[in-house]
Order: C-alpha cells, then sequence, then structure tokens
C-alpha cells in the first residue's frame, strides 16, 4: 500500500527537501506568502564567504537548519520590491544585527517559490549584500541560536560530514555561489542578473519523492 493511501507523506530524500520538511499537500496549493533573504558576503576581490544562521531547534518551522537571514514580509511594509528590500533589510537586523543603511545595497539575486505539493509556502525574493565595514554579525540567541562564516563548498561540505543542516533551496543556492572565486565577482555578476522565479516540483514515486527543477528530466 502506497504512503498516500495510508494518509502518510511520502519519504523524501533530506538534501531535497523543498524548504524545511514541511507536510506534503496532496490537496489543492496554498498561496506561497511572500518573503525576503540576504546572502551577506565578505571577502570583496579576495575571497568568497557567506553568513548562515542556525535557527533555534525549538522553532516549529526549519527548526536547527541553518539557513541565509531571511522571513516573511509583514503586511505593513507594503507590496512590491520596495518591500522585499525592506523586509530583507528588516531580517537581516533582526537575525544578525547587521543593518544596512541603503535598501540599494541589496542586489537581486534570485527568487525561490516553494512547490505546490508542500503545505507551508514562500515566495522568497534572495538578495546579496557586501558586509559593511565595521559591523560584525551577531544572534539574538532567541529565533537564531549559532552563526558563521563559510565559503559555499566549505558548507557544502559540513552538511554532507552531518556538522550542519541544510535544505534544498539553501543547498542550490550555495552550488552557485560556488562557483565564484571573490565577493566582487560574485556582485558584479548579480548585478546584470535578470532574474526569473524558480519554481521547484515534487516528483512523487512511489512511497518516495524527489525534488526537480526546471529544465530537469521529469518537470
Amino acid at each position: 500500500m502506497s504512503s498516500h493511501a495510508t494518509g502518510e507523506p511520502p519519504a523524501m530524500d533530506p538534501d531535497e527537501r523543498p524548504a524545511g520538511g514541511e507536510e506534503y499537500n496532496p490537496g489543492p496549493a496554498t498561496t506561497p506568502r511572500q518573503a525576503a533573504t540576504v546572502i551577506l558576503l565578505r571577502g570583496d576581490e579576495q575571497t568568497l564567504e557567506v553568513l548562515l544562521v542556525k535557527r533555534t531547534p525549538e522553532a516549529r518551522f526549519m527548526g536547527g537548519v541553518w539557513v541565509f537571514p531571511g522571513g516573511a514580509i509583514d503586511a505593513g511594509e507594503g507590496e512590491g520590491e520596495a518591500a522585499e528590500r525592506a523586509a530583507a533589510m528588516r531580517e537581516l537586523r533582526e537575525e544578525a544585527a547587521i543593518v544596512l543603511e541603503d535598501p540599494g545595497e541589496l542586489v537581486k539575486f534570485s527568487r525561490w517559490i516553494t512547490p505546490a505539493e508542500v503545505k507551508i509556502r514562500f515566495d522568497t525574493h534572495f538578495f546579496l549584500a557586501p558586509l559593511p565595514a565595521g559591523q560584525e554579525p551577531r544572534i539574538d540567541e532567541e529565533e537564531c541560536v549559532d552563526l558563521g562564516w563559510f565559503t559555499p563548498l566549505a558548507a557544502l561540505e559540513a552538511h554532507r560530514a552531518g556538522e550542519i543542516a541544510l535544505v534544498f533551496p539553501t543547498i542550490k543556492h550555495l552550488e552557485q555561489l560556488a562557483e565564484f572565486a571573490t565577493a566582487a565577482e560574485l556582485l558584479a555578476h548579480a548585478r546584470d542578473l535578470v532574474v526569473e522565479p524558480v519554481l521547484p516540483r515534487v516528483l512523487v514515486q512511489g512511497d518516495s519523492a524527489r525534488v526537480l527543477l526546471p529544465g530537469e528530466p521529469g518537470y
């Protein structure tokens, strides 16, 4: 008997969880909530490191997972790109104590929408930003309990070694970032990007499921 016949969610590879292992949704798609995330960079023209923060293990959503600072857009922040940038700056300040003075410091990098087959969904706008001079990140020890600077490859290796827990969107972004040698090179590339939304799909086969990206076989 399949997992769907018993009402249980299909098993999914931990590396392919859409955004934190949320429940599978076999019914009508949930409307995604607008969100914004900041990939904070340091290294300038010498290297490339990104900031990851660890969510408290007690959190109901993505507990214990290492993520880029980010979260949902508040109603008071309005709509459109101005709201996306305002939310990104607020989340970076709340989760990592980094203050950006100008929304223009954020460079749009990507947009990911949680698969329709998942109950909790977000339409997340990812921005890049260099670490402001004279500032260092700090955690609040409530929502976030740890932080670290990683090269993209080091973060992926730490995940494979079981040292940190990552989810699918973070893994895929780190794989993209690993193609760049320095923060300056990455920012120069991103400023010329035309960002198109990425909507992964969950492919269910028997009692298992995997995430597919646009362009992959079976999408």
